[in-house]
């Protein structure tokens, strides 16, 4: 197989990266109306995706339909995996290969709301993108909105086509942040069966409240301590 013919993979829409939505492709090419190159492109459609689409925890399920592009999409609202695949679906959608990665992560400064759900800070499958520019992978992270940052103390991820966007070690005010454990790999669509098992195993109440349904303000949850909000008003 050429490497030409490998990226075409990641150009076409597949399952859970369903970039044939119309919805999906009227955005992406609302957003990179008049942009020329694909890292010009690739980084408004982040930008787009990170802010347009709030950070919303709660909104996982154990069905499929919540790690959808279309579903983010026309919910306006998704967690790190559904976030992910909406920017795979949008750049595909725009002639930009892009695919899934995934990582095992420790946020040291989750909710205590949602650390009790979960029984731990531990979130495996954490969704991230890789986005073929000027031949190469670039890593990139729409997870948290500009909005939840600011109220959290935490860095907003920017992206610029060129250096890879992960997730920062150290917040505003020198908290630890969040902790990468395990690497699982890249994907052309989302590996749910995988995904659902592993839930299962770490997190065995999982199960019991999405079925029963959950809502919150994560952003609200997150708000970071006053003290932090006062050093980081003074940077």
């Amino acid at each position: 197989m050429s490497p030409d013919d490998d990226l075409k993979r990641f150009l076409v829409p597949s399952p859970h990266v369903n970039s044939d939505h119309p919805g999906i492709r009227a955005f992406a090419a609302r957003v990179t109306d008049g942009l020329a190159g694909p890292r010009e492109r690739a980084v408004a459609l982040y930008q787009a995706v990170r802010d347009g689409f709030r950070y919303d925890p709660y909104a996982i399920e154990m069905s499929g339909r919540c790690l959808m592009a279309s579903r983010v999409f026309e919910s306006g609202a998704g967690f790190c995996i559904g976030k992910a695949t909406l920017l795979s679906a949008a750049c595909r959608a725009v002639g930009i290969p892009a695919r899934q990665r995934f990582a095992d992560v420790r946020n040291h400064l989750t909710s205590p709301r949602l650390r009790e759900m979960m029984g731990t800070d531990q979130f495996v499958y954490h969704g991230y993108n890789e986005v073929w520019i000027d031949g190469r992978w670039r890593k990139c992270t729409p997870a948290f909105n500009k909005s939840l940052c600011d109220k959290a103390g935490i860095r907003v991820l920017d992206f610029d086509g060129i250096e890879d966007s992960v997730f920062h070690p150290i917040d505003l005010s020198g908290r630890q942040h969040m902790e990468y454990l395990h690497d699982r790999g890249s994907h052309v669509d989302v590996p749910v069966n995988d995904i659902f098992a592993t839930w299962q195993q770490v997190y065995p109440g999982m199960a019991d409240w999405t079925i029963a349904g959950t809502s919150g303000d994560f952003e609200q949850e997150a708000r970071a301590p006053a003290d932090a909000d006062t050093r980081r008003a003074a940077t």
